[in-house]
């Protein structure tokens, strides 16, 4: 790899390491250390996700019109000064709030551009200059997760400190060594969301994205959950915290060392919409055994379960779109691929917290199991008015 995807990789993962040492521990800390409901917990993560996605939305318009560099050093610099201020003060509830929201649009700003930037910068590498960035940002939230949870076990004062800290070396590590990349970026190639959707004609292959990726917001807020009532619910069960990040650790490190076996599996079921049948069946089995889970050790064997069904399923959506995209439209289509995952993140706590702070997790189970039924029919229907469009041309 070229020397300057190598420090985009480096300082991808300070940063996610950085930020890995919060976002497991969010719902915790509000729900268990300052004693605010799980919907309430979940609508500030709401708020978190919202935020970022208009970060990424401003962050891919000034990556077109304004410098890369100058972009991140801006997005970070904000989300430093919002981590600093929960660093004093994150015993107040309003101030935390609006602290994450804030860290929320200054990291939402940030990472279009470092794809971006890896993009143009290795366009011969193709997706591994995409791939490499995806690897670095599960290493750092592997390592953060383990870090955190142990550090959290302290003291939640050193998980902000540490939060902040790794943040403005992401920040030196920008200032010093991107600043030349500026010039060996094409901005020609990239197109943002807003700027496609005024041109878009053809609607078949659009109303095909948007069916399939009604099953990918159902998988995203389930997912969500391990982050926010799964998580306040393995609290409930005395499992301590640094148990819980593990889990985390177990997701990112498996990420990064299971690509030889993702890689056996897409080739022995190279189609992408049977990728997706299997990755959500696999969903649907690790929920069961975290229903039935009491002790870390089966959390720990539903986690990695987990893993393997969202290594099939993420990957595949945003190829679908790549496939069903018209020429020209590649960035819009995967910018809506994006802000559904986005909103996915966004629902998931509120719907979680809600059903449990009224009734109980079991339910929420159960509802969970009813919702991931609906990716097997928008996989298996999405793509009909785009077969019989063909035949009647």
């Amino acid at each position: 790899m070229p020397k300057q995807i190598w420090l985009l990789v480096i300082a991808t993962t300070v940063n996610v390491t950085g930020a890995s040492f919060l976002w497991p521990l969010n719902t915790i800390y509000m729900h268990n250390e300052l004693g605010k409901s799980l919907a309430f917990a979940g609508f500030i993560l709401m708020l978190n996700q919202g935020a970022s996605i208009a970060g990424n939305l401003l962050g891919g318009i000034l990556f077109d019109k304004f410098s890369p560099y100058r972009t991140i050093l801006y997005g970070t610099g904000l989300a430093i000064i919002a981590s600093a201020v929960m660093v004093l003060f994150h015993q107040d509830i309003v101030v935390y709030s609006i602290s994450l929201v804030f860290i929320g649009f200054g990291s939402g700003i940030t990472w279009p551009v470092m794809f971006a930037m890896a993009g143009s910068i290795w366009k011969e590498g193709g997706r591994r200059a995409f791939n490499a960035i995806y690897v670095a940002q599960n290493f750092g939230v592997a390592l953060g997760a383990t870090l955190g949870g142990y550090v959290a076990s302290i003291s939640f004062n050193y998980i902000f400190i540490s939060n902040a800290v790794l943040f403005f070396s992401f920040f030196l590590i920008v200032l010093f060594t991107f600043k030349p990349m500026d010039s060996s970026i094409d901005r020609q190639m990239h197109t943002t969301v807003l700027k496609q959707h005024g041109t878009m004609k053809d609607k078949t292959a659009f109303v095909a994205l948007l069916i399939l990726c009604g099953g990918f917001l159902v998988t995203w807020i389930a997912y969500s959950q391990w982050q926010s009532t799964i998580a306040s619910y393995t609290q409930d069960l005395q499992i301590p915290l640094e148990l819980y990040s593990s889990l985390w650790a177990i997701n990112g490190f498996l990420i990064v060392l299971g690509q030889p076996l993702i890689k056996w599996i897409t080739k022995k079921v190279t189609s992408q919409k049977m990728q997706i049948y299997v990755g959500n069946t696999i969903f649907l089995i690790s929920f069961l055994i975290a229903l039935l889970s009491e002790t870390f050790s089966m959390f720990a064997i539903a986690m990695v379960i987990l893993t393997v069904g969202e290594m099939l399923v993420w990957p595949a959506v945003p190829t679908l779109a790549n496939d069903l995209a018209p020429h020209g439209r590649t960035g819009f289509y995967q910018g809506i691929v994006n802000s559904v995952g986005a909103a996915g993140r966004m629902v998931g706590p509120v719907l979680g917290g809600i059903v449990v702070d009224m009734f109980n997790i079991e339910l929420l189970f159960f509802i969970l199991f009813a919702l991931l039924i609906i990716p097997y029919i928008t996989t298996s229907i999405y793509d009909r008015g785009i077969a019989l469009k063909r035949k009647m041309e």
